[in-house]
């Protein structure tokens, strides 16, 4: 009997010590998330949010990865965690566009019969319908870019600037919006969908009144078809600190008052800020009344673009809803720690035809 009671004891204290010192229980659902970088202000959002909801979430163990832009690590990564026993992949792939990079990931996921849930950078529908078990979270790529073109066309025309005063922003007087475009990397759908579709859409709803047309400060590339827009940008890669650095190399060609610039388009909130620092040396956007503005439109509605909108300084962004695509992300996560499968109950989510991928809607804000 004593014996019995001493193990007893032992037991209670060995729980004891694992509950004090944080450790789960074996049959804690764990999830990992694979961040192609923590350094993105939007995914920032992202992920802030996630790990907000994440407390009412008790059942579910989650752990966030820095894959800082490297694509072997996260694979080195992702190939770690299968081995340390996670129940659920949550991929935010690094080399967006790479169907190889991705299939190989979605193989990983199955041989290993773990789901596996891509986000926010596209994969292919090939690559989710190869394994039933897989999902995306994201967006509609060229969404963003008809809302951009909206708030471009939306802002030229409002009464007060087309009727009054339209030499705030026609600098030279020709009819022609000589725009810079800052550009997301290539082989991303969002970057790609947010270059072509800003320009075409705001030229639409100008109906001939004004044309965007690109400026001569952008680079010009050969990789996309000749359509008169894709192959004009600046190529700033989502990061504001390369913006900042492209715009004052071309401000140093080009004057802010000569017509050679009027007009910022930026696939990012994070370039657009890039921008506005540059041309805020300059005396440009500083936000003071009176001040010469070149007007400025980014994506993702991010805290920093927000504010920068409130000081006068930027003009308008999209909305991309971070704690919405957050929610949708853990409650495919529930499903799968609930023994269902990942893609259930998702009836009253933007689904796409045929395929496991749930789009999350953007919104202009201006």
């Amino acid at each position: 009997m004593k014996k019995v009671f001493g193990f007893m004891l032992i037991m209670l204290l060995v729980g004891t010590f694992a509950f004090a010192t944080g450790q789960s229980a074996p049959s804690a659902f764990r999830a990992d998330v694979f961040w192609y970088t923590f350094a993105d202000t939007f995914l920032a959002s992202v992920r802030n949010s996630m790990i907000e909801q994440e407390a009412g979430l008790p059942n579910i163990r989650v752990t966030h990865h820095d894959c800082a832009n490297n694509q072997a690590q996260q694979l080195q990564m992702i190939q770690t965690a299968i081995t340390q026993g996670t129940n659920l992949l949550i991929v935010n792939i690094v080399t967006t566009g790479s169907e190889d990079t991705a299939m190989n990931i979605a193989n990983l996921a199955r041989n290993a019969n773990i789901p596996v849930i891509f986000f926010n950078r596209e994969v292919s529908d090939a690559v989710i319908r190869s394994y039933p078990n897989a999902a995306f979270v994201g967006t509609d790529a060229d969404e963003a870019g008809y809302m951009q073109g909206e708030a471009i066309a939306n802002y030229l025309l409002r009464p007060e600037n087309w009727a009054n005063n339209r030499s705030i922003y026609d600098l030279n007087g020709d009819s022609i919006i000589r725009y810079v475009m800052l550009r997301g990397e290539h082989g991303n759908a969002e970057a790609f969908g947010r270059t072509l579709y800003s320009v075409t859409e705001a030229n639409r709803l100008l109906s001939g009144r004004l044309t965007l047309a690109p400026s001569v400060a952008n680079e010009t590339s050969t990789q996309y078809a000749n359509d008169g827009i894709s192959n004009f940008f600046l190529m700033a890669n989502w990061d504001a600190a390369i913006a900042s650095n492209l715009m004052r190399t071309a401000l140093t060609a080009h004057s802010l008052t000569s017509g050679a610039i009027e007009l910022i388009i930026a696939n990012n909130d994070d370039a657009a800020i890039g921008a506005i620092e540059a041309m805020r040396e300059q005396g440009y956007n500083t936000g003071a009344a009176g001040a010469p503005k070149i007007p400025v439109f980014g994506v993702d509605a991010t805290t920093v673009a927000v504010e920068n909108i409130r000081a006068g300084r930027m003009t308008g962004t999209v909305l991309q809803d971070g704690p919405a695509m957050a929610r949708v992300i853990l409650a495919l996560a529930q499903n799968v720690a609930n023994g269902q499968h990942v893609f259930a109950n998702t009836s009253q989510y933007n689904v796409d035809a045929g395929v496991n991928k749930i789009r999350v809607p953007y919104a202009i804000v201006n």
